[in-house]
């Protein structure tokens, strides 16, 4: 292969990322419909190209999906960990593996292939424990890989445009924090009938947990992620509001942050009428800031005695340089998930290529989920089940 530098070393920083050399070479594992979700987004960042997968544990299955993928033969895996063997012996063999497995499946997807040299892009929850979530780190930091974290609504520039406020001053001293994510999906009576709800459903699958490892998980990400404090403490009260199930379908938490802040955080599957609906508050001395995922291209601006203000996304529209570089289209024409996806696939490919090219970053130019908020994530998920059992406040 070419040893010709994937990024010029003289690039100017301060502006839009810079198109590589070539297209990065990516693989796949896992074939459910995220990962069909995902593989759009590479592609559509124009760093990616998808060239391997074993995309089920079903060996006709995996051809088959294989096919349909366009991917080569003998690139077209019927299990991980050949997969992980066989592409770290190929010189065109892929520089980034997806894992979008069932969650109790990623600890030893991400390792093997953490051991064979090659970086991971893993969907959240990172592991089913937290015990593996650390050997993670420990195996990332041994074999010097780069590893992602899907923690995708952090992607979103509207909740960039936030964070970079939150975290100027804008809003004074945050004095409380208020994050929901609600859905509507598991109404139905039989909730468990597709192939995606029963694994969710199944403790041996989804883990000790199934809303709060899902979409509790993302709730707590970005309520970090933009009011830049830790979670620190949280009350637990999961509950099964419908259909009887083998686990939680709602939880309710109070919460805690850095310098004993208060907050709110709840995630449910039986909202009616709520589909993507994540929420965020966060409200300070000064005014506040509130984002939805329904309304994703749109961010209010509270400071108080002033008038509300909506800051849009768009090119041209008063967004930061920062944020300015992950949007791709003009305000008035929409972007939404894939949009969010695609910029957390491309500052992923900018980290490797610019250790390829031996080029070292400006600090702060990349803010995508990294393998430390995964493991954060995994300890929400332990604290909650301790609180839930105990019926009592817990310490991160």
């Amino acid at each position: 292969m070419t040893n010709t530098p994937l990024i010029q070393l003289n690039h100017d920083w301060s502006g839009a990322f810079p198109r590589l050399g070539r297209p990065l070479r990516l693989g796949v594992v896992g074939g459910g419909r995220i990962s069909q979700v995902q593989a759009m987004a590479a592609r559509q960042s124009g760093y990616w190209e998808v060239v391997a997968g074993a995309l089920s544990s079903n060996a006709e299955k995996a051809i088959g999906r294989g096919k349909e993928w366009y991917l080569p033969g003998d690139r077209c895996y019927t299990d991980f960990t050949r997969m992980a063997q066989q592409e770290a012996t190929r010189e065109d063999g892929i520089e980034a593996v997806m894992v979008t497995t069932p969650n109790h499946l990623h600890f030893a997807a991400a390792r093997e292939f953490l051991q064979n040299g090659i970086d991971v892009i893993c969907d959240k929850p990172l592991t089913n424990e937290l015990q593996e979530a650390q050997e993670l780190i420990a195996i990332c930091n041994k074999n010097n890989r780069i590893f992602a974290v899907c923690y995708v609504m952090s992607c979103f520039p509207m909740v960039r445009q936030a964070r970079e406020l939150v975290q100027s001053g804008a809003i004074g001293e945050i004095n409380q924090i208020h994050v929901e994510f609600m859905q509507d999906w598991m109404l139905p009576n039989n909730p468990a009938t597709p192939e995606h709800v029963q694994w969710r459903l199944d403790p041996a699958r989804s883990g000790k947990t199934s809303c709060v490892g899902d979409i509790g998980t993302h709730a707590a990400h970005i309520s970090s992620f933009v009011s830049g404090l830790e979670l620190t403490d949280l009350y637990a009260m999961f509950h099964i509001c419908g259909t009887p199930k083998p686990l939680e379908d709602t939880a309710f938490m109070l919460t805690k942050y850095n310098k004993k802040i208060p907050g709110t955080l709840l995630a449910t599957r039986l909202a009616s009428g709520n589909r993507g609906g994540l929420r965020l508050r966060v409200y300070g001395s000064k005014g506040g800031v509130e984002w939805e995922l329904e309304s994703s291209e749109s961010l209010k601006v509270n400071i108080y005695g002033q008038p509300d203000q909506i800051i849009s996304r768009g090119q041209g529209h008063g967004v930061s340089p920062a944020v300015e570089r992950l949007v791709r289209t003009a305000r008035g024409f929409p972007e939404g998930l894939i949009e969010a996806w695609t910029n957390l696939y491309t500052e992923v490919a900018i980290e490797i290529a610019a250790r390829q090219s031996g080029i070292d970053l400006p600090e702060n130019l990349l803010l995508y989920p990294k393998l430390e908020e995964g493991v954060a994530g995994v300890q929400f998920i332990e604290k909650s089940v301790q609180s839930q059992g105990t019926g009592r406040w817990v310490e991160i």
